[in-house]
């Protein structure tokens, strides 16, 4: 039986028969060394990306593929986007196998913030979320952070086994795995292929750790309550942060409201003058307004961009009402920012997209 042939950027079988599905390439491309698919290749020089027919039932067979294993899982989260980053029910999927979570992305979060605080706060997230990790570190694949002590944890918890690394997408799975290829093999060519679209990688892609155990990226798990899924693919280099998060603060009385882009709104309703400070990526123009003025200024349209091209009307948008609680907590919009506020029985309305993620949640900041 022949072995078949896995696409190195990611992960896909190889084939020659239809080009219109994953992992094509061309019959004369299959004497190289290394393959890489016509998707790949595309994205990796010119930034084109191939939609596939791959749904998130897909991608969850190999979820629970990997709980058939007894193996060690590198569980990836996204700090920026913890709750855009959780995968539901993953301790069943993975058959109660050992979880070393990484919060990943530390270098988007402020250096004033101290990892310790961001540990703790983690640490309570996955509590709130049924998850128990066997350990909890803090990483960033784009800047090598914590891989000397990610190394010596897998080599800790592993006990001889397979190492998996999952997580939803975008969360930086392949361009951490790119890191440690880099600066412990030495590898520059043959890298995991990265981008800012969901859903690059398509399967497993194996990576030899010692003579007979592998490590695995596997492909993003698809989270529909995040905001990349809906905007168009240029404007997704706006919405996902690629440097330290600045804060910007409002000071805001009632009855005004601030708009992320065309893609959101916060309206505060009714409190005390509070300082709302805002996390966002730099790229994302902020807008504020009167509360009267705010469905006018959204449905002009050009005045707020990106926009969602399917919501012609901001009463399309969900809407969302919160009392605040007492003491900091952060306003959520999954995949976009959050807002920090102390405003205690204060009433606020979030107006997002249909099916993105919206929530209020203890301060991380």
């Amino acid at each position: 039986m022949t072995k078949e042939i896995r696409c190195f950027g990611c992960g896909a079988i190889i084939q020659s028969e239809d080009e219109k599905k994953i992992g094509f390439v061309p019959k004369n491309a299959l004497e190289k060394d290394v393959i890489l698919c016509k998707r790949c290749f595309r994205l990796k020089n010119y930034h084109e990306l191939q939609k596939t027919d791959l749904t998130s039932d897909d991608f969850l067979k190999i979820l629970q593929e990997i709980g058939n294993h007894d193996c060690l899982v590198v569980y990836l989260v996204d700090l920026f986007d913890y709750n855009g980053s959780l995968i539901n029910g993953l301790s069943r999927h993975l058959n109660n196998n050992d979880i070393l979570v990484l919060g990943n992305k530390r270098d988007i979060l402020p250096k004033s913030l101290k990892d310790r605080k961001i540990e703790h706060w983690l640490r309570r997230q996955l509590k709130e979320s049924g998850i128990k990790p066997i350990d909890v570190i803090l990483s960033s694949g784009t800047k090598n952070y914590n891989l000397d002590l990610l190394i010596d944890k897998i080599n800790e918890y592993r006990h001889g086994r397979d190492v998996y690394i999952v997580g939803v997408t975008n969360v930086g799975k392949s361009s951490l795995i790119n890191s440690l290829l880099k600066h412990y093999a030495g590898v520059t060519d043959n890298l995991i292929t990265t981008s800012e679209f969901p859903g690059t990688t398509l399967d497993l892609i194996e990576i030899p750790l010692d003579d007979k155990n592998y490590l695995y990226d596997s492909p993003g798990i698809i989270n529909n309550h995040q905001m990349a899924h809906l905007v168009k693919d240029e404007d997704l280099r706006i919405i996902i942060p690629k440097s330290e998060l600045r804060p910007i603060n409002f000071q805001l009385n009632d009855q005004q409201t601030l708009y992320f882009g065309g893609l959101a709104r916060v309206d505060f309703i009714k409190g005390p003058r509070s300082s709302f400070t805002c996390f966002f990526p730099k790229l994302l123009k902020i807008h504020r307004t009167k509360l009267g003025n705010s469905d006018n200024l959204y449905n002009r349209h050009l005045t707020l961009m990106p926009e969602i091209e399917s919501i012609k009307d901001i009463n399309e948008m969900a809407s969302y009402d919160f009392k605040l609680p007492e003491g900091k907590i952060d306003i959520v919009i999954s995949g976009l920012g959050f807002v920090s506020v102390n405003c205690p029985n204060a009433n606020v309305r979030v107006h997002a997209p249909q099916g993105v993620g919206v929530f209020i949640r203890e301060a991380l900041i």
